[in-house]
């Protein structure tokens, strides 16, 4: 997890504001529609600190690790205020949602404190003053109307289907720090795809808390079926990719993932972050399914649609996760064999029941358990790479690299922007947001190396 310091480029002569953006791809969209928000009221997002008098820092605190990278960047441009360089300070995002009224009081020279769902009022606070401490219940959903300004590449956007989250994993603070689920109308969404390909983007990738809840909570029980059917009848070129898909098989009828697999448009790609294996762990956190349930779906997408690339998310180290519970996700990983894999330790975070639960494992064993199932990970996909040598895939070019020694680096269907691996590029001249189809000649443990074989 890293912060973002967001490139943007203006020239009027107005207050010019800095933003750093931390945590997931679903805060980025909130960064976007801040700098849309700034913009359209006179503001000036620069990309220099030093041209700044405002800065702006969009805050994570979903876990403990990403609650001190946040403090740490807030600490760092306090200290930069008291020097000069800067003059008004803002945070916002889930820091401020979880801890404002503490926050605002230890570090009193942050100028305001801004909730999740307040963000929207960052441009009256700067203008006008107001409450140091903003932060209510949130209830806010951009939609096509909302000004946004794509930060990730020019050709390559998220879209946030819906927000907040109405599950129950014991784990977790989003529900608390983003509000029960509720999903975007339709039409919302494929206005906002098709201005976004209208603006040369190519590849959209939809991101919520839970995309296969997408719909529900406005009666619609096949709503993410039903938005994907109509985005695939956008008369314009794209990828579509799924990402944070709830693992139960109830949430992927064959329809669906018929679409998915047989679909020029869709990625054949699906992201399904499972936690565990173990029936145990699984009730512990909350999860509202089980092994069989998991087995079921995975089977079925392996039996019915193969040439679907899985990618998961695993937590180690959860309360009562004993050998036993660790050696069944060992079993699993290796008998499944995801496409692509991401684990991290269990966080105790205070405000969630899991922290309550007896049972702790020590952040050593965690840490060792993580390297373990990445390590096998590494062996897994580097053997499926090595039969990829001498196939010929297309890929979206994401960079040029000048020079006789230069790289290009783009991606293919199966590697969804920052969490998957890359493809390197050695011969043959394409340019960023090109797609091009690409012979692999050598491969890595995560990424490719290939040559241009021709244009899509």
């Amino acid at each position: 997890m890293r912060g973002e310091h967001i490139p943007l480029f203006f020239v009027l002569e107005m207050e010019k504001v800095y933003l750093i953006s931390l945590g997931c791809s679903k805060n980025k969209v909130d960064s976007e529609v801040i700098l849309g928000i700034l913009l359209q009221d006179g503001f000036v997002p620069v990309a220099n600190l030093e041209e700044a008098g405002v800065v702006i820092i969009n805050t994570c605190a979903f876990i403990q690790e990403a609650v001190e990278e946040s403090i740490e960047t807030i600490l760092e441009f306090v200290h930069k205020k008291e020097e000069g360089k800067i003059n008004t300070l803002v945070v916002t995002g889930c820091l401020p949602q979880r801890y404002g009224e503490e926050l605002s009081r230890e570090i009193p020279e942050v100028d305001f404190w801004v909730g999740t769902g307040e963000f929207t009022q960052i441009p009256w606070l700067l203008k006008g003053g107001g409450p140091q401490i903003l932060v209510g219940t949130p209830s806010y959903l951009y939609d096509h109307t909302t000004p946004r300004v794509v930060t990730n590449t020019l050709h390559s956007a998220y879209v946030k289907i819906a927000e907040g989250c109405s599950h129950s994993c014991t784990f977790c603070l989003i529900p608390r720090l983003r509000g029960a689920y509720r999903s975007r109308v339709i039409d919302s969404v494929v206005r906002e795809v098709e201005d976004l390909l209208d603006k040369g983007v190519v590849e959209i990738n939809l991101i919520a808390q839970d995309t296969t809840a997408y719909g529900r909570d406005l009666g619609e029980e096949k709503g993410l079926l039903r938005l994907l059917e109509k985005l695939i009848k956008i008369k314009a070129f794209m990828w579509i990719r799924i990402l944070y898909a709830y693992p139960h098989p109830n949430n992927f009828p064959l329809p669906l993932l018929k679409l998915i697999a047989e679909e020029e448009k869709m990625c054949p790609y699906l992201d399904i972050p499972i936690q565990h294996i173990n029936n145990k762990i699984l009730r512990r956190m909350g999860r509202k399914t089980s092994e069989i349930e998991i087995r079921e779906l995975i089977y079925r997408i392996r039996e019915n649609y193969p040439n679907i690339h899985l990618r998961t998310t695993l937590m180690v180290g959860f309360p009562g996760e004993g050998e036993k519970e660790f050696s069944e996700l060992v079993d699993f990983v290796n008998e499944v064999e995801f496409s692509h894999l991401g684990t991290f330790q269990y966080s105790p975070e205070e405000g969630t029941s899991a922290v309550r639960m007896k049972g702790k494992i020590s952040s050593k064993v965690a840490e060792d358990r993580a390297t373990q199932l990445m390590e096998m990970q590494q062996d897994i996909v580097w053997r499926k790479n090595r039969e990829m040598v001498g196939s010929v895939i297309p890929v979206l070019i994401d960079r040029v690299c000048a020079g006789p020694r230069g790289f290009s680096q783009g991606r293919a269907r199966f590697q969804a922007p920052e969490v998957d691996g890359m493809v390197y590029i050695d011969s043959g001249t394409a340019n960023c947001g090109e797609i091009v189809e690409v012979k692999i000649t050598e491969v890595g443990p995560y990424d490719l190396m290939a040559e241009i074989a021709g244009r899509s």
